[in-house]
């Protein structure tokens, strides 16, 4: 038998032992991710803000992180959340889970929003204006990696208060964006109406 036939043979033959076990690429290999689809998420997000903490406790200092997190999805839906761990991925995976907790909804027209808003926030005072389209965002700090999460991205910022602590700003901006109101227009333009909604509970049958 010459070369090329011991070359034909060893391929055709028997699989090794690494394609029987999965190894390298197997079709037999076990996913790591339990069998179930990995499904992208809508929400993006970015670190605001991380810190190292020191606790001082009986048996001596004890070390920690803090990350400031926030999330959105481009659509009007943004939030932040304030997570921490030991390490820092630990930190800032629960504060992705308290962003998404924290989700709130605005009103977008267009690629700015539908009017004025200042807030206040502990410390820090935000004042948010609409702009024409093509102005882009002119804001600074935590407010603008706010406004861009929520999507809004023709607008001026001006941060008002004397801290430039970037969790307090970023909660001064989430404070304005709740006030934004949209204005539904019949032939004039009319104030928002706020309309309560009403939990009703159920109640059993006796």
């Amino acid at each position: 038998m010459n070369t090329t036939q011991q070359k034909t043979t060893q391929s055709t033959g028997a699989p090794t032992q690494a394609g029987r076990r999965g190894g390298f690429g197997g079709h037999g290999a076990p996913r790591r991710d339990g069998g179930r689809p990995v499904v992208k998420s809508e929400y993006k997000d970015k670190i605001l803000d991380l810190r190292r903490v020191t606790r001082v406790v009986a048996g001596g200092k004890r070390m920690s992180f803090r990350a400031t997190v926030v999330i959105g999805n481009e659509k009007g839906q943004v939030g932040i959340g304030v997570g921490k761990g030991l390490d820092v991925a630990q930190a800032v995976d629960k504060g992705k889970l308290k962003a998404k907790k924290n989700l709130i909804t605005i009103p977008l027209k267009g690629r700015t929003i539908p009017h004025e808003v200042l807030a206040k926030y502990s410390a820090a005072q935000v004042i948010i204006k609409p702009a024409k389209l093509g102005h882009g965002l002119k804001a600074g700090g935590s407010v603008r990696d706010v406004l861009l999460m929520a999507g809004v991205k023709d607008a001026t910022s001006k941060t008002l208060g004397t801290t430039k602590n970037k969790l307090t700003n970023g909660m001064a901006a989430i404070e304005a964006l709740k006030k934004l109101k949209m204005v539904v227009k019949f032939g004039k333009e009319e104030a928002p109406k706020v309309v309560a909604v009403q939990e009703v509970e159920a109640t059993e049958e006796v």
